[in-house]
Formats: structure tokens, C-alpha cells, sequence
């Protein structure tokens, strides 16, 4: 396989670093928690303006119709700059693209791919986090005498960006005598709606991203259904499919660089230069370059027009394992230092070890594997 850029590419990503030296200091996290969701929403609309956003997305549909290969490269020079990655609209957008009517893609799409208007997902429940399609919040049709509406009532937990969100990708139940996974739909629902209650969640990088939300009689119209009824299961695992890819090269991006200040401490004498030290750092490199081979392989794929499927869950575990062994091996370095500063180092300690959790438990991504990739039996 050969990894290197073509002529065309390598000039893009020219451009790239040459926009970045001029304003990715502009997008440096803010130590504060509670600064960074709009701090990273305004390095979005930055982004945007300036062409780098919808780089793959179909033109007709408000994208630059490129290749795949641009956004793993977006991704990776982002991740080298130490700039924030770009915020999670790749499947939402892609999720309207397949699935939306016109309509919807007409009045949706510009505003969240531009920033302008910001989403988040409604997916886990208190008692539905790993086992999603246990879901209990029941969308009701109605009608409401101006309107056929469906009437939401049920909780959400772990909702990313609530708080600021102008809109919700809504998981619930619409079929109730239906099979579970045969009876979820997905609903496109305004967050100023009334009935919708927001509550912010300090998490343990002290950073209030986490929302639950509560949905009291909330209507919306008929016409906020995404796909088909009964819909709502397959869209949502070809939406996280789409989570996975491109967006990984970030990650990958930080996480070497972030190893690399660490042998730069290890070099200047900041940090002991031990065999144990070494070792370390060596098996952080290898965690790593293993989830960068297997990113481009799915990124292989994805050039050659194959849609992102269970082979994703591959990537998703390597990630983790990786994450949470730089982790910890930043924090057995660093001794007391992280958490005497509580600063981004803290905050990408306790940040690592959420990575078996979100986005699909690492359990659950095993069965994915196990059963959908190997062909293996459940019992």
C-alpha cells in the first residue's frame, strides 16, 4: 500500500499548512472548560469560511465533491498544528444527505455545515447506554389541531453540546409494539421547542460538554421525520459508521504529537531517561503506528467507494487501546505534575479513559466484531 500524497494532494496540503501557520493560533483551547465548546464552534465557522469544511460532501449538496483522501489530510494537519478538530458534522451531514427529504436538506444542511446552527445527539438513555436499542423515549403521532405532530416524552444522558445546541438528531421509539431495533425512528427536533428541559454535566475533565435533557410533551411536526418510520436503527449505524475514518487521522495526529513532546522531554533532561522510560514511550509508538495502519486501510476503502461498516469497530477499539496507554504512560511520567495543575494535561488523562465508553462501549464493539465481522455465533 502506498500511503504517500499524489501531486494534487501534497499541493492541497501545502495550502493547508501555509492557512494554518497564519491561524491556527487563533484556535488554541482555552484553559477554561466552559469557553471551549464556543471557542471550538467559532475554529468551525473559521474553517468553513475559508473552504476546508464539506471537503468530500457532494457539491450539489453544499460540499466540495473531493475525495476522501482531502479530509483524512484536513484531519491530520489539524491534529500536527495542534489545532482542535473539527466539531462532529461529517455523519449528521451525511445522515441528511441519505436519508433527508429535500426539504429538509434545503432548510438543515447550510446552517450545520457553515456552524452557524449547532446539533447534538440524542442517543443514550439512563437505562440504554450500550444496549441503545433498549431505548424507552416514545414519540407518539398526534394531533394537535394545527398539525399532525409527533409527542415526545422521555429522558437523554450524555448528550455532547446540548446546552448550546440548536438542534437535536433524536433516537426514540415511534413503533411501541414493534421489535426493538424495529421500532426506533429518528426525529429532527429544535431545542427551543417547549417541553425540553437541559441540564449541564460537569464531567472529570471539568468541562460542562455533557447535557441530560428531559422531553415533557414535545411536538414537532410530522414532517421532522428523518427517513421512514421504524428507520431509525439503520440510519443511526450507518451514522456512526461515518464518526469513524477520516476524523480518526485527527486523533492519531494529536496523540503523536503529544508522544512527542514527551521523547522531547526525555531528551532535554525534563524527564528520567530510563530503560523503563523507553520501553514506555516505544510501546506508546507502536499502540499508535498499529492504529494508523489500520485508519488507512479503512481509508483504502473508503477511496475505493466502499460505504463505512462493522469494520469500523476494528478502528474504534484500536483508538481506544492506544488513547488510554498514551494516557497512562503520560501520567506515570509526568508523576504529580498533571494533577497538582489540573490543566489539559489532567484534562486528556480523564479524557482517555472515557474512549472504551462513547461512541460504543469497547465490549459492545467486540460483539461487533465477533459477530457482524467474523461471522461468529452469539451464544
Amino acid at each position: 500500500m502506498d500511503f504517500d500524497d499524489s501531486q494534487p494532494e501534497a499541493q492541497f496540503r501545502a495550502e493547508l499548512r501555509r492557512w494554518l501557520s497564519i491561524h491556527a493560533a487563533e484556535a488554541v483551547i482555552p484553559e477554561d472548560p466552559a469557553a471551549r465548546a464556543d471557542a471550538q464552534n467559532a475554529w468551525h465557522q473559521k474553517l468553513y469560511e475559508a473552504g476546508y469544511i464539506g471537503l468530500s460532501f457532494p457539491v450539489e449538496c453544499g460540499g466540495h465533491g473531493k475525495e476522501p483522501i482531502y479530509e483524512a489530510i484536513l484531519n491530520d494537519e489539524l491534529g500536527r498544528a495542534g489545532a482542535p478538530p473539527i466539531e462532529g458534522v461529517g455523519h449528521l451531514s451525511n445522515a441528511l444527505r441519505l436519508f433527508g427529504t429535500e426539504k429538509q436538506r434545503d432548510e438543515l444542511l447550510p446552517g450545520l455545515l457553515s456552524g452557524q446552527v449547532r446539533w447534538c445527539q440524542g442517543f443514550s438513555e439512563p437505562e440504554a447506554g450500550s444496549d441503545l436499542a433498549a431505548l424507552k423515549t416514545r414519540a407518539e403521532l398526534v394531533d394537535t389541531g394545527a398539525q399532525r405532530a409527533f409527542r415526545i416524552n422521555g429522558r437523554k444522558i450524555w448528550t455532547s453540546f446540548g446546552a448550546v445546541a440548536d438542534w437535536c438528531f433524536l433516537l426514540c421509539r415511534t413503533e411501541i409494539d414493534a421489535a426493538k431495533h424495529a421500532g426506533i425512528s429518528v426525529l429532527l427536533v429544535p431545542m427551543s421547542t417547549p417541553g425540553i428541559e437541559v441540564r449541564p454535566i460537569v464531567n472529570a475533565a471539568r468541562n460542562r460538554e455533557f447535557t441530560e435533557i428531559t422531553f415533557d410533551d414535545v411536538d414537532v411536526p410530522e414532517g421532522n421525520l428523518l427517513g421512514k418510520r421504524g428507520q431509525g436503527w439503520s440510519i443511526a449505524n450507518q451514522l456512526l459508521a461515518y464518526e469513524r475514518g477520516p476524523s480518526d487521522i485527527n486523533w492519531i495526529s494529536r496523540l503523536a504529537a503529544q508522544l512527542r513532546q514527551l521523547e522531547d522531554d526525555v531528551r532535554t533532561g525534563w524527564l528520567d531517561d530510563s530503560p523503563t522510560t523507553r520501553a514506555r514511550l516505544g510501546q506508546a509508538y507502536v499502540e499508535l503506528r498499529a492504529l494508523q495502519i489500520k485508519v488507512q486501510r479503512s481509508l483504502s476503502e473508503r477511496q475505493r467507494g466502499r460505504l463505512p461498516g462493522p469494520e469500523g469497530s476494528v478502528d474504534k477499539l484500536l483508538m481506544a487501546r492506544a488513547d488510554q496507554f498514551f494516557g497512562h504512560t503520560m501520567m506515570d511520567l509526568r508523576a504529580s505534575e498533571p494533577l497538582l495543575s489540573e490543566g489539559l494535561e489532567w484534562d486528556i488523562y480523564v479524557w482517555s479513559r472515557a474512549a472504551g465508553i462513547y461512541g460504543g462501549t469497547s465490549q459492545i464493539q467486540r460483539n461487533i466484531v465477533a459477530q457482524r465481522v467474523l461471522g461468529l455465533p452469539r451464544g
